[in-house]
């Protein structure tokens, strides 16, 4: 078994995090258990607005735990400001607001006193373009999110390492270089090493922006075959603007067009069925 690297073994503490461990430690925490059949995501009349600008209007949606749901639309249509408002990632942006209610397994992600960071704990987040800290090494990276919620138990990082590495496909290419800059991975691999560092931290739900659009089809296969490994433990949000890889990878498509949701389905018949004009012009590529 290869050794957390020192550089890793130290780090500043801070609130502590509950982590799922036997070895002595802060105490397990992280997600609570969910079960097949639950709603993750209940959104009711939905609007957000940047600045007098209004982005998403009135959506209204359930999204299905331990399932893969993909987001679909043409440029501009809100599909990312969308999952960005499902862990509060919009707020970064002066002049937001919103309206609708929000609802994750339960709990009113908006509701007073919530504080956007420990959401964040809750709903992990990849981005598109792959994000790997430039100074970290690969275990650094890995381990960025638990230090940072004051774990320091070496036992417990070393698993949480290596678990988060082999959830994400990366282990058995990276295990003899822990020690090696997080840069230095190909584009494909760091976009698992940031799968890795959100899993790290054992969220409930995994969004993804475009996860694969600046792969190449080899880096494109292994991530799309990791969703399918994921969704037996976590819910996956997805945007994607690959009709295909939505169609490979879901079992339910919402489909937005200027800010609103148009369709909402499951992927099968979304795309040999649709029940919308609309989705039925997009999907078969007639725009967009």
């Amino acid at each position: 078994m290869s050794t957390l690297p020192e550089a890793a073994q130290a780090a500043p503490a801070s609130e502590p995090i509950r982590i799922t461990s036997s070895a002595p430690g802060p105490a397990p925490a992280g997600a609570l258990p969910v079960e097949a059949g639950e709603i993750a995501f209940d959104i009711k009349n939905f609007s957000l607005w940047y600045g007098p600008r209004q982005a998403l209007q009135d959506v209204s949606i359930s999204i299905p735990a331990k399932k893969v749901t993909a987001i679909i639309g043409p440029s501009g249509c809100g599909k990312s400001t969308f999952l960005r408002a499902l862990n509060r990632m919009h707020e970064l942006t002066p002049g937001t607001r919103i309206e609708g209610s929000l609802r994750h397994f339960g709990a009113d992600l908006y509701g007073p006193g919530v504080e956007a960071v420990a959401i964040r704990r809750r709903v992990g987040m990849v981005f598109q373009k792959s994000n790997p800290f430039p100074t970290m090494s690969i275990a650094e990276n890995v381990l960025v999110g638990l230090r940072l919620n004051g774990v320091r138990d070496k036992a417990v990082l070393q698993r949480r390492l290596e678990e988060s590495l082999h959830m994400a496909a990366l282990w058995d290419e990276v295990k003899d270089h822990l020690h090696r800059p997080g840069t230095s991975l190909s584009g494909g691999q760091q976009q698992r090493l940031c799968i890795a560092r959100s899993l790290a931290v054992q969220p409930e739900t995994l969004l993804m922006d475009e996860p694969c659009s600046a792969l190449d089809p080899i880096a494109t296969a292994k991530i799309e075959e990791l969703i399918q490994t994921l969704r037996e433990a976590y819910t996956v949000v997805i945007v994607t603007h690959n009709m295909q890889q939505a169609a490979r990878c879901s079992d339910r498509t919402a489909f937005f067009y200027l800010g609103r949701l148009i369709e909402y389905d499951d992927t099968r018949k979304m795309f040999t069925n649709p029940s919308n004009a609309q989705t039925e012009a997009y999907v078969s590529g007639r725009f967009g």
